[in-house]
């Protein structure tokens, strides 16, 4: 009667799937919603109320979670962070001194954990702010490998993962290219350091606190678990030989100092503290010094402030911890975010989220993006935070690559902004080489944005991301290789050839690197101008299959993973099996069973044989 009616009253040419889609749909969608009673609409209401608040929770363990992972790797690593930082013959290498960065921040997972110890080592006078700016390059990257780790939470569904990773490694070649380009030009001219020496001596700048807006809520949480004294890392930087020997967990919250001046003998003359102040008695040689001690009033409160374990133990205990619960928030708000945006919700969101400004005014949508995401990481103080938030709204497809790339170029301009105002609760003294490492950092960021962003076909971290996530969709294996190379193998390689020296360094890295551009050079012409090339370089096939196609590797990795399942099948089976025959070994000896064949013939145990690895491989299929 419905559609009759809508016939009647509908245009006169009469198109049935015009009328379909124009009339009786949505009469009938009508009908279903007016169908629910108060119940069932107070119902749905109250579903969708648990679901929000449901995420924010999980969005509030996550966040919490991070935190813990940083406090954690810090305990694992954190002392090994300072002994590095310590050698200064070789952070006098630019390149030593970015794959320190780099080391520094994987270990201690916090971008501004590792500024903070370069910060105080330049106002200590240890490092000098030319050296410190490659360290500075170098925390950049280190920081981005987080939300690669998150991407790898979702390599379960193949489309997922593809988005996914490559969403969150668009981060990665920005800082990467970024480097690539700046580094030998900081080297050159001293880009970075002459024009932040400029800013901070054509301002009157004055001494501030860095504010604290996320960490308010967190802080509650995370503070009842694990309290860290990271001033202890600072100190073995520094050469504190009394921080060696310290715990980086916080034991006592509220201390009391007082400063007195005794009478000190010293050696000789010369370590008085003023001619005036200097006495004699016999051989002995006495001098007025304050003498500092430091009373403990109140202990901590969390959770292992009275655990008698070391360092690296409590380190490992919160590393299992924190991510397990990172990896489970992660997966619920996955869930939770497909059952919210479904249907016509996802499509609004995805159009607002991703759709440009109109005629002529597209090209400020990108600009705006990137206020965003700067914005929302000064909010979060991370941009760890918040560009592993946004990997899973990539995975499902709410925010497209497009979009997400200039979020991740805020996010690098929000942590800045962070160090920045942190940089400037520093003392007098300290507060001009504090704030120009700072700047230094805001700098090198906005000058990788002015490389890599403006003009859309200079934006190739987003092709690069997007071929990475293609090879990762259909090889998922590649992904841990990617970060295991990226973020492990090379900067070791590198760090180890600058241990060396110069001369091997330049011997080494030279003929790898001609060889590396070589090779993209070459692929470059195979994809656009072929016949610029011999017939022979024209492709790889003259090559063996597994150097320049990864189904060898593929196949390798299957088998190894196939045959590595099916011991532990195999166990499994054989456990089972011995279970049986203890559990009915009594009823064997009661039954009588009749067989029509007693004995099977060797060729059907062949094939019985042959079947169950074949189940056992279905099983155990990547």
């Amino acid at each position: 009667n419905l559609f009759s009616s809508m016939i009647l009253l509908g245009p006169k040419k009469k198109n049935p799937t015009k009328i379909l889609k124009q009339f009786f749909l949505p009469a009938c969608l009508c009908a279903l919603v007016s169908e629910l009673d108060t119940k069932g609409k107070v119902l749905r209401v109250l579903v969708s109320v648990a679901k929000a608040v449901a995420l924010l929770a999980l969005l509030y363990m996550f966040i919490c979670s991070l935190d813990i992972l940083s406090s954690a790797f810090q305990l694992v690593g954190g002392k090994a962070a300072g002994d590095i930082f310590q050698d200064n013959s070789v952070l006098s290498n630019p390149l030593a001194g970015l794959v320190i960065g780099v080391l520094v921040t994987l270990l201690v997972q916090s971008s501004s954990t590792s500024s903070s110890i370069v910060v105080s080592m330049v106002s200590s006078g240890i490092l000098k702010v030319q050296v410190a700016v490659p360290i500075i390059m170098g925390t950049n990257i280190g920081t981005s490998v987080t939300n690669t780790l998150v991407a790898m939470t979702q390599a379960g569904d193949r489309s997922t993962f593809r988005r996914a990773f490559a969403g969150a490694t668009v981060h990665d070649f920005f800082n990467w290219l970024s480097v690539l380009v700046l580094l030998p030009l900081e080297v050159a001219s001293g880009y970075l350091y002459r024009v932040t020496k400029l800013i901070i001596d054509s301002f009157q700048i004055q001494t501030g606190e860095a504010p604290d807006l996320l960490n308010v809520i967190t802080d509650p949480l995370t503070e009842s678990i694990i309290q860290l004294d990271k001033s202890v890392i600072s100190g073995v930087a520094t050469g504190d030989p009394e921080a060696r020997n310290k715990s980086l967990i916080k034991k006592w919250c509220l201390t009391y100092t007082n400063t007195v001046r005794w009478n000190v003998t010293v050696e000789g003359p010369e370590n008085c503290t003023s001619p005036e102040f200097c006495w004699f008695d016999g051989n002995y040689t006495f001098t007025l010094k304050n003498v500092s001690e430091t009373f403990n009033l109140e202990k901590c409160k969390h959770a292992f402030v009275n655990v008698n374990l070391p360092d690296l133990a409590v380190g490992l205990i919160l590393l299992a911890l924190s991510l397990l619960v990172l990896c489970t928030c992660l997966i619920l708000i996955v869930k939770l975010l497909n059952s919210m945006l479904k249907g016509q919700v996802a499509i609004v969101i995805k159009k607002i989220l991703n759709t440009n400004f109109p005629f002529p005014f597209g090209w400020v949508t990108g600009y705006i993006a990137i206020l965003v995401g700067a914005g929302m990481t000064f909010i979060v103080q991370s941009s760890s935070v918040f560009t592993s938030a946004i990997t899973p709204l990539v995975g499902i497809g709410v925010i497209s690559i497009e979009r997400a790339y200039p979020l991740s170029l805020g996010s690098n301009i929000g942590t800045t902004t962070t160090a920045i105002l942190a940089a400037m609760a520093s003392p007098g003294e300290t507060l001009a080489n504090a704030l120009q490492i700072a700047l230094v950092h805001f700098l090198f960021n906005i000058s990788g944005i002015i490389l890599w962003y403006p003009i859309p076909f200079t934006r190739l971290p987003i092709r690069l991301a997007k071929s990475l996530g293609n090879v990762t969709a259909s090889y998922r294996w590649f992904a841990g290789v990617y970060i295991v190379c990226c973020f492990f193998v090379l900067p070791l390689l590198v760090f180890s050839l600058s241990l060396a020296g110069w001369k091997v360094l330049v011997g080494v890295g030279v003929p790898l690197l001609v060889l590396l551009i070589a090779i993209v050079v070459i692929n470059v012409l195979q994809r656009k101008k072929p016949n610029f090339l011999p017939s022979a370089l024209r492709s790889w096939d003259f090559l063996p299959l597994w150097a320049h196609s990864l189904d060898p590797w593929d196949k390798v990795v299957t088998v190894a993973a196939a045959k590595c399942c099916c011991c532990c099948k195999c166990c499994q089976i054989v456990t089972e099996k011995q279970d049986d025959e203890e559990q009915n070994s009594d009823e064997k000896d009661q039954e009588i069973h009749v067989y029509d064949n007693l004995a099977m013939t060797t060729e059907e145990k062949d094939k019985d044989q042959t079947k169950k690895e074949l189940n056992i491989l279905s099983v155990t299929q990547l």
